[in-house]
């Protein structure tokens, strides 16, 4: 009998039947586990002296004798199975056979063997002389399957070329011939790879001979591939002297002569005489020819399948953080922000990828410091508890905006490379519109930064820029549909429409969803009556009702009103319409708030575009674009995804972002996410309208102020951009200070407890600073109701200026929260405006144009009244009027329009003058930014 065991085309391990009268020995050796038991797998050899004393060669036979060792193995693989299955019931691990040509009995044995075990089993037939190129396009699809644990390449010797083995992914080569997985059994690290089988049935003869060959030698004869260099390795491992020869060798017959055993490789018709074998060795023959029909070889590659599900299924486990700080060395006087961000090497983004437990797959790199993180990330660890969330806010800012994404990176750092706590910053993307205008980037700063800064600041993955061309899409789709409608019949529009293919009209998927919508339950286009197909094909859009606008990632004052539709070409179709900029697009805010693909896709056939002439809201879904929209949207460690501004939007980055972030962390981690603004627009749309649609509860909040901008709130001279700073901020000025913490400190820190979480107020520290100042805030802010306060120096420092803040938050996390929102939803509109207005602003009371009153009723008679508010209003005071500081009161907030983003599931007000495009000022930031020709890095950034 022979027994198959199959490397690749690398035949079977033939065995020779012993000459009669030898003694046969039933031998066995333990393999590794594969599930809770151990699984045996039993050889039966004869190996016998004969009365001339030359020595036998050795029989393997799998008879009746042997059924009860195949039943045993096959049972300790349904135990593995099952155990597998018992922790992840979806779990169906599949071999996957490459073979060349349509032979099937290779299949039906693997089939049968496999069905006892409860193992998926599918064939890949290739041409019989197929290429090398469809070997590895086959390959790399199986890769990527993760039904698929197991590859079996049934291949001719000259198929296996290094670029096919080298494309397989070892953890799904079960042969163990790639060669990572032959570098691992060199280095003797077999916890991920696998063993040949062949080679490790040849241990098994050889660990399990008559007489013990431990110390003793073996030689190898023949080739010096992979399975001569797999047994050498196996071999020497077992405390056994590897030796190695070549058939054509001189010396061959004394080296035979002195071998415990020998091991004949590619034999082919070669042999050794048997007079050369020394008494009681044993002698192993593999041949190069693939033997089929032995349970040897199916036993072991399934096996190994099962134990490649079990190790698939382990790293789909939470995985404990290896994360390794890089190392900081700060320098005095601290050097400009695209300096220190030079000159510190990002670490690449798979290595931290790995370090906080994501797997490659989860991995979609831009370049060698970036990468996007795919969403099957929150079904792998849907079972692992959130991480603590921490809300970055802010008082009421100046101009100069004071540093809340350095205090949540600096925090970030003294959490992670000091207290060493698993923590992830989730930021917002810069819009270019303050990069180029006013505030410069937003990538924090000083030690504090996301690195390198120019790609953060600079399109980063490019989200931005598809919100954009999806914006303008729907805008471009309302103008076209508006204007072939007025220029077509019913029966042109519907012919267009539904054209005819083939000489067969249908309707696509959406257009039926469209047709349902109406209370048209028909499928067949040529079943609608004149009436049906007037109300399907028009949308009767009232051009002075359309709300969606086109936006632009620039603040460009000049396109707030625009009037389109003057060329000869649109026969007439002029309208006035305008441009916000595109981190104000609703599609933005929907990124930012979808918890998910799904959600996502329903949310943007849900946005408003307009009203049709009889008062009906229009979708994207009606306009029949949605679809491609969400297509185009599809696209210390930081998530950076969104990027919608608090003053004119929510000013929050992405729900998905702090899920994905929650998880990773783990129990005992931190998620530090930064609201935009101060804490009277930021902080109240994360928690009325982020919350909200995350469910996500936050554990604490830190509150960034400067003293800076306290001396403003305490009566200081206005801090205008380009200009010098007077010398009330640069010289010591408590009063100015204690009057800044008595107005806009307290009343920020009283907005946040009105949502009844902790308050830590951070005090980002700047050079002209005094001591005096500093104490005098921190003292202040307690007494106003802070649970700490604390002075921050992450901008000169990094993480340890931070190392205080993170102390406080991580002890203010401790404590039990007692959150709540400030209105219920179902509040009338107005009620939720004046809610807003009187608690969080301080107003007396709001009052409403006509056109914001009309389009409340509107909005409420179509059934949005339940939606949460999204105020619009100016971020330099907590009023309407930009130039009142501290706190105002005895105001009456005015709100000149209200618009809803239904999509993304809110309603905005517009308060005062407040603008969705921003004018650039006189003198931008873009002034100092340029491109070195020779270095080709740019340069002025900040």
């Amino acid at each position: 009998m022979k027994l198959s065991l199959v490397r690749s085309a690398c035949g079977s391990l033939r065995i020779h039947p012993a000459r009669p009268g030898s003694r046969v020995s039933l031998l066995s050796r333990r393999c590794p586990p594969v599930g809770p038991t151990n699984s045996r797998l039993i050889l039966r050899t004869a190996s016998a002296t004969s009365s001339g004393g030359a020595s036998t060669k050795i029989a393997v036979d799998f008879g009746k004798q042997s059924q009860k060792d195949e039943g045993e193995i096959v049972q300790s693989a349904k135990e593995a199975m099952a155990a597998l299955q018992k922790r992840n019931p979806a779990l169906q691990p599949m071999l996957a056979i490459i073979q060349a040509g349509e032979d099937d009995s290779l299949l039906e044995i693997n089939k049968k063997m496999a069905g006892r075990i409860g193992l998926n089993i599918t064939q890949i037939c290739l041409a019989k002389e197929c290429s090398e190129d469809e070997i590895v396009e086959e390959l790399l699809k199986l890769n990527e399957d993760p039904r698929v644990h197991g590859v079996y390449l049934h291949l001719p010797p000259a198929s296996l070329t290094s670029r096919v083995l080298n494309t397989l992914k070892p953890e799904k080569d079960v042969n163990g011939i790639s060669d990572l997985n032959m570098g691992r059994l060199v280095r003797g690290d077999l916890s991920k790879g696998f063993v040949p089988p062949v080679a490790s049935a040849v241990l098994d003869l050889l660990e399990n001979h008559d007489a013990p060959l431990g110390g003793k030698s073996v030689l190898l004869v023949g080739e010096d591939g992979p399975l001569g260099v797999a047994l050498q390795c196996l071999i020497e491992r077992s405390g056994m002297v590897a030796l190695k020869s070549q058939w054509r060798s001189k010396s061959l017959q004394t080296q035979v002569m002195q071998a415990d055993a020998v091991v004949l490789l590619g034999a082919g018709n070669m042999d050794v005489p048997p007079t050369w074998v020394r008494p009681g060795a044993a002698v192993i023959r593999c041949e190069p020819t693939l033997e089929t029909g032995t349970v040897g070889c199916i036993v072991i590659v399934i096996i190994n399948v099962v134990r490649s599900g079990r190790r698939w299924l382990q790293e789909q486990q939470y995985r404990p953080w290896q994360l390794r700080s890089l190392k900081l060395q700060p320098l005095t006087p601290v050097p400009s922000d695209i300096e220190i961000s030079r000159a510190q090497t990002p670490k690449p983004v798979d290595q931290l990828a790995e370090e906080i437990g994501l797997l490659p797959e989860e991995l979609e790199a831009y370049g060698r410091s970036k990468a996007k993180v795919r969403l099957s990330l929150l079904d792998r660890l849907h079972a692992q508890p959130d991480g603590k969330y921490v809300l970055v806010a802010g008082i009421t800012p100046t101009p100069l905006g004071e540093g809340k994404s350095t205090v949540t990176i600096g925090l970030v750092q003294a959490l992670s490379a000091h207290l060493k706590l698993n923590s992830f910053a989730c930021l917002r993307q810069p819009s270019q519109g303050p990069t180029f205008g006013v505030k410069g980037g937003a990538a924090g700063g000083g030690y504090a930064q996301v690195i390198p800064m120019e790609e953060f600041n600079l399109h980063l993955t490019g989200d931005i820029h598809a919100i954009t061309a999806a914006n303008n899409l729907v805008a471009a789709a309302i103008d076209a549909r508006m204007l072939h409608e007025a220029t077509q019949s019913d029966k042109a529009l519907f012919s267009r429409l539904v054209p005819s293919v083939n000489g067969v009209r249908r309707f696509s998927p959406i257009q039926i969803s469209r047709l349902n919508r109406l209370g048209i339950n028909k499928t067949d286009p040529a079943s609608l009556t004149p009436e049906e197909i007037s109300t399907f094909v028009r949308l009767d859009l009232d051009p002075s009702k359309i709300t969606w606008q086109r936006v632009l990632d620039t603040n460009d004052r000049f396109l707030r009103k625009i009037t389109v539709g003057q060329a000869s070409t649109e026969k007439g179709q002029i309208r006035e319409t305008g441009f916000d900029i595109a981190v104000a697009s609703e599609i933005m805010a929907i990124l930012a708030l979808a918890d998910s693909l799904e959600d996502m896709k329903n949310r943007l056939a849900r946005m408003v575009v307009g009203t049709s002439r009889s008062g009906e809201p229009v979708t994207a879904e009606d306009l029949v674009c949605y679809c491609v929209v969400f297509c185009i949207q599809r696209g210390t460690p930081v998530f950076v995804h969104a990027g919608p501004f608090a003053n004119i939007a929510h000013g929050n980055s992405s729900v998905l972002a702090d899920k994905l972030a929650l998880k990773l962390v783990g129990r005992d981690g931190f998620v530090v996410t930064e609201a935009g603004f101060g804490a009277d627009i930021g902080m109240e749309k994360f928690f009325n309208i982020k919350c909200r649609a995350s469910g996500l509860r936050p554990n604490v909040v830190v509150l960034v102020a400067t003293v800076r901008a306290l001396k403003m709130h305490g009566g200081g001279p206005n801090v205008s951009a380009g200009a010098p700073l007077p010398r009330e901020y640069i010289d010591e000025n408590l009063s100015l200070v204690a009057g800044g913490c008595h107005s806009n400190l307290r009343k920020q820190i009283q907005i946040a407890h009105l949502f009844g979480v902790p308050v830590v107020v951070a005090l980002n520290v700047f050079r002209t600073d005094t001591q005096a100042e500093i104490d005098l805030v921190c003292q202040l802010a307690k007494e106003c109701g802070a649970s700490d306060a604390v002075p921050c120096h992450h901008w000169a420092q990094g993480g340890r200026g931070s190392l205080e803040l993170a102390q406080a938050v991580n002890e203010a996390a401790s404590r039990p929260s007692n959150f709540q929102f400030l209105y219920n939803k179902e509040m009338p509109i107005v009620e939720k405006i004046r809610t807003i207005a009187k608690k969080v602003y301080g107003a007396d009371d709001i009052k409403l144009s006509p056109e914001a009153e009309a389009k409340i009723d509107y909005y409420s008679q179509q059934g949005y009244g339940s939606l949460p508010i999204c105020m619009a209003k100016t971020h330099l005071s907590l009023s309407h009027m930009p130039d009142k500081k501290g706190a105002p009161t005895g105001f009456v907030l005015p709100i000149r329009d209200v618009r809803a983003s239904i999509g993304a599931g809110f309603v905005y007000p517009l308060v005062g003058t407040m603008s969705t495009m921003p004018g650039l000022p006189t003198r931008p930031c873009f002034y100092d930014i340029d491109l070195d020709p020779v270095t080709e890095e740019i340069t002025g950034l900040f």
